[in-house]
């Protein structure tokens, strides 16, 4: 059954307003090639946002080096941000996340990440956001 979410398009709005790997990432749940994202080394401070609708997704205070070729994040801004489902694909087990609002793929989740700050590493694809610089 498919999930409902506050901002629904169809798919030939979403390939004019998005562009050929953004689409393939958000829409098709592909990826980026490891460390090409251009958010990967981004050291800035500011807000991470869902590409596909502006939703809010991480702060920049939850990124850190992980090493593992996507920009990597220990939480999202807030729990309702992202949704957490199940992925079987590629004859693995993961947990993938979505955005919230509009269902885009922004990544997976793994219980990998720095102990100090609760254990789980969110590996998220730089063409699945956009970044809001703090001022």
């Amino acid at each position: 059954m498919k999930k409902n979410y506050p901002i629904e398009k169809s798919e030939e709005e979403w390939k004019a307003e998005l562009d050929e790997i953004s689409y393939h990432v958000l829409r098709e749940k592909g990826t980026e090639r490891p460390n090409t994202g251009q958010y990967y080394l981004n050291r800035e401070t500011g807000i991470y946002e869902c590409k596909g609708c502006g939703n809010p997704i991480f702060h920049s205070d939850a990124k850190y080096d992980s090493g593992c070729g996507w920009p990597a994040f220990t939480e999202p801004v807030s729990a309702d941000a992202i949704e957490v489902k199940m992925d079987y694909s590629h004859f693995m087990i993961r947990e993938e996340i979505l955005c919230a609002n509009c269902g885009g793929h922004l990544g997976h989740r793994f219980p990998d990440g720095p102990k100090d700050r609760g254990g789980i590493r969110y590996c998220i694809n730089s063409v699945s956001m956009d970044f809001k610089k703090e001022k």
